[in-house]
């Protein structure tokens, strides 16, 4: 039975790897060589931010005063057993030993911590709190002697107060108002009088992602990521609104972040399409940080119903050419429906479709 398209995402600039491995090059090129000089202009350009990237002790009490209770008790609660288990998974591993294999002969183990670990806290969309929590929390227990961790400015007064008091919660030695390539590049050259670090963690967005890729061997990482993606297949047995909710809560994480939905059930597929849209502009972060780009994918995907019924009416059609979106859209994501019989239920009133 031929698959029909009732939705596909077209290639974009922001998607293409090799432009964005290029970019990053010379961004890192640019602060090995200008160091601090560099990243100010880098931090200025792209966060709008000019204060200091050194977080002081007294902008940590300012930022630690903004936090809402809740969110420090739930820092706390989560810090406390990340930090539990750590400990006894340090136990488990912490087994030196020496052995004699032949005379004058010996080997051994020996396991002994980094002296520095950089830890990247994404914070520019949305505030990832618990990030830091998870990054820093097992690097303390482990014993590394200086643990940095970096995070974008959220205004002018810098990084966002959940993460400054995170990170100061978990036992952050040095926060830095710093995102982006720019923190990479500062914390692998060991700028602002930092030294440079010997391990990196976190996870970011495409150009993060590249700049630890690229770094790697002068510093270790903790992975080679790529963008958070989700496919899930169903029938008409499955729960709409979850299926509906899953490719949300995955999509959510960047607008390069790409879904599928394969299904048999085209009416599924049409409360998808029409229900991805609504998840999305009830995100309250996403409504105050997007506004304009969710107007823009509004309208890029207007017409997307008439061409759905275009599509179901077609006898015999395979596939729907690839619609360009805008690139404020928050993911790609492909529909595809397979008929499960030629009674196939009328396509729905949704007219838009989410990527």
């Amino acid at each position: 039975m031929a698959t029909k398209y009732i939705k596909k995402a077209s290639k974009t600039p922001e998607t293409d790897d090799h432009k964005t491995q290029a970019a990053v090059q010379d961004i890192l090129n640019d602060i090995a060589k200008r160091k601090e000089v560099a990243i100010k202009e880098l931090n200025k350009k792209f966060d709008k931010y000019e204060g200091e990237v050194i977080v002081s002790k007294e902008k940590i009490e300012e930022a630690i005063k903004k936090v809402d209770q809740k969110v420090k008790d739930d820092v706390k609660f989560a810090h406390e057993r990340i930090r539990k288990f750590a400990e006894h998974q340090l136990k488990s591993m912490n087994n030196d030993f020496e052995v004699e294999l032949s005379k004058g002969l010996f080997a051994g183990q020996r396991l002994i911590p980094v002296d520095t670990a950089g830890c990247y806290i994404p914070g520019g969309r949305y505030a990832h709190i618990s990030s830091a929590v998870m990054a820093i929390t097992p690097a303390k227990v482990a014993g590394v002697k200086t643990i940095i961790c970096a995070s974008p400015p959220k205004d002018k007064d810098g990084a966002n107060p959940g993460i400054i008091f995170a990170a100061n919660h978990c036992g952050a030695d040095v926060i830095m108002n710093l995102g982006g390539v720019a923190a990479i590049g500062s914390m692998t050259h060991g700028c602002f009088k930092n030294p440079p670090v010997d391990f990196l963690v976190g996870a970011g967005n495409q150009y993060v992602a590249e700049a630890k890729r690229i770094v790697y061997g002068k510093v270790g990482i903790d992975q080679f990521a790529g963008p958070t993606e989700i496919a899930i297949i169903a029938d008409k047995s499955a729960d709409k609104e979850i299926v509906a909710v899953d490719l949300v809560g995955q999509l959510e994480h960047g607008y390069n972040s790409p879904g599928w939905l394969f299904t048999t059930d085209k009416t599924l597929a049409d409360f998808t399409m029409k229900r991805v849209p609504e998840l999305i502009n009830e995100l309250p972060e996403l409504a105050k940080g997007l506004g304009q780009g969710i107007k823009e994918f509004k309208r890029a995907t207007k017409d997307v119903q008439q061409d759905l019924h275009q599509a179901m009416e077609e006898d015999g059609a395979t596939s729907m050419p690839p619609r360009k979106v805008s690139d404020s859209q928050p993911s790609a994501t492909d529909l595809a429906s397979h008929p499960e019989s030629e009674a196939s239920p009328a396509p729905s009133k949704s007219n838009q479709a989410e990527g």
